[in-house]
């Protein structure tokens, strides 16, 4: 399975929410870091903020940040947010296959066991996990003189 540019980009841009702390992202700096158009980065902040992930405040000195502690946001919950089709195959897609196998497929189930095995694992790992050195995320981002607090919101 491989993972769109949006699933990655949306685990990079809470990675830098979670490396600033409680201080306000923004998209424009976040861009900045990662070298991405501030266009697809605003696109892909629309599924984190409607599953409530990321909070935006408007305005003058707004910005983005996370809307739950970063502990509690693993990466299979991004990718669920953020990914359109688990289909592996063919054969995951309803309606759309005609195989006379489908009903007792041997790949169908190893397929579906690969995909549950793949999540599991994504549930076994957080946002926070991702940054526990943010020391070194915070200078590879640029994001000197932020504390070294874990991001949190009241």
């Amino acid at each position: 399975m491989r993972l769109t540019r949006q699933t990655n980009y949306a685990i990079r841009i809470l990675m830098y929410c979670a490396a600033n702390g409680d201080r306000l992202s923004r998209i424009r700096e976040i861009a900045a870091a990662y070298a991405a158009s501030e266009l697809f980065l605003f696109k892909i902040l629309q599924p984190l903020v409607e599953v409530g992930m990321v909070e935006t405040l408007r305005g003058r000195n707004g910005g983005i940040r996370l809307a739950k502690p970063a502990e509690t946001i693993t990466l299979k919950d991004v990718v669920q947010a953020t990914e359109e089709s688990f289909a592996l195959a063919e054969c995951f897609e309803t309606g759309a296959v005609d195989c006379p196998l489908i009903d007792n497929c041997g790949l169908n189930a190893a397929l579906r066991e690969a995909l549950d095995a793949f999540m599991n694992a994504l549930g076994q790992y957080s946002i926070a996990d991702l940054v526990a050195d943010s020391g070194f995320m915070r200078r590879r981002l640029g994001l000197t003189g932020v504390e070294t607090a874990p991001a949190t919101v009241n």
